[in-house]
């Protein structure tokens, strides 16, 4: 069991994975006059998604809130209504799904994309927002039919396309991926850096769980590829929704039973293995730069580090 240095597990939380009290309420998705109900209920509130950003007002302590409407205000939409769920007071929420924006409402209200908004918003905002990004996203790269490449209709309450030609059902797609954080038997842990990154940003080791692989399988084998190491036990921390486009990362620790490193120089351009003292020195000299806050890599670097990391310089 991975522990945090006061010995509870699974703390600060892995940002976008609270539900925020939302509850999706499947069982509604199919149901045409439920879903007419809520759409015209007066308390239901909705928001647009365009590109993967909504609008965002921020509240002046440093957070900010999802910018959402009453149903009667908003803007025609045709099918791309999505409904996300409800909350412990009943209201539902809805995602429409345009081609831009609305034009800021106030002078506060501004787009933004979940990278920004994901570590301002409350839980509440954050999950509504995932669900509604991951959705359009599917939404707009899936609209054939990969059987017949019929054009396809949304259903579920946009979450599923039907094909009215061949009868196929398509649902969101979601591509597990495997991040880890690597230490060897000194407890020095492996960072490294991807080719397109600015320079000195360092981070766990990553990559997609391929077809008739295990989780833990995709773990060795992706530390053997990117950095040349060989991996002993591999235990799981925690999961992330990462809709950019479409992950569940899926977080570990493995442990290496070699230290020799050999990048792939395609991925991957440098590793290196870092004491915890070594690393703070790095940090504050400002020679590495740590991982997105957002990031699930933040947070298995923190379970080992023993402290939060610095914030963005």
């Amino acid at each position: 069991m991975i522990t945090w240095p006061d010995h509870t597990t699974a703390r600060p939380p892995v940002t976008l994975t609270a539900t925020g009290g939302i509850d999706r309420a499947a069982h509604h998705r199919l149901d045409e006059a439920w879903l007419g109900a809520a759409w015209s209920h007066p308390t239901t509130r909705c928001f647009v998604v365009s590109g993967g950003q909504v609008l965002i007002e921020d509240t002046g302590d440093g957070r900010a809130e999802l910018v959402t409407m009453p149903s009667f205000d908003a803007p025609l939409t045709e099918a791309h209504r999505y409904f996300l769920g409800i909350d412990g007071d009943g209201v539902r929420y809805f995602a429409l799904q345009k081609d831009a924006l609305p034009g800021r409402m106030d002078d506060a209200a501004r787009p933004a994309g979940l990278r920004e908004a994901g570590m301002l918003l409350s839980e509440r905002d954050a999950q509504l927002m995932v669900h509604a990004v991951a959705l359009e996203n599917w939404q707009r790269m899936h609209r054939f039919c990969s059987r017949c490449g019929e054009r396809t209709v949304i259903a579920a309450a946009g979450h599923i396309r039907r094909c009215p030609a061949c009868g196929g059902e398509h649902y969101p797609r979601t591509d597990p991926a495997v991040i880890m954080l690597v230490t060897d038997p000194e407890d020095r842990a492996l960072l490294g850096r991807q080719v397109h990154w600015p320079k000195g940003r360092f981070s766990t080791l990553a990559g997609f769980v391929e077809p008739g692989e295990s989780i833990e399988q995709a773990v060795v084998r992706e530390a053997g590829e990117e950095a040349g190491v060989t991996i002993g036990r591999v235990e799981y921390v925690a999961s992330q929704p990462w809709p950019f486009p479409s992950s569940l990362m899926l977080g570990f620790v493995a442990h290496a039973t070699s230290t020799e490193i050999r990048v792939d120089g395609e991925e991957i351009e440098e590793a290196r293995w870092f004491s915890r003292e070594e690393l703070r020195a790095a940090f504050a000299s400002g020679e590495v730069l740590p991982p997105s806050g957002i990031s699930i890599a933040a947070r298995l670097i923190e379970m080992w580090y023993g402290q939060p990391l610095p914030g963005p310089l």
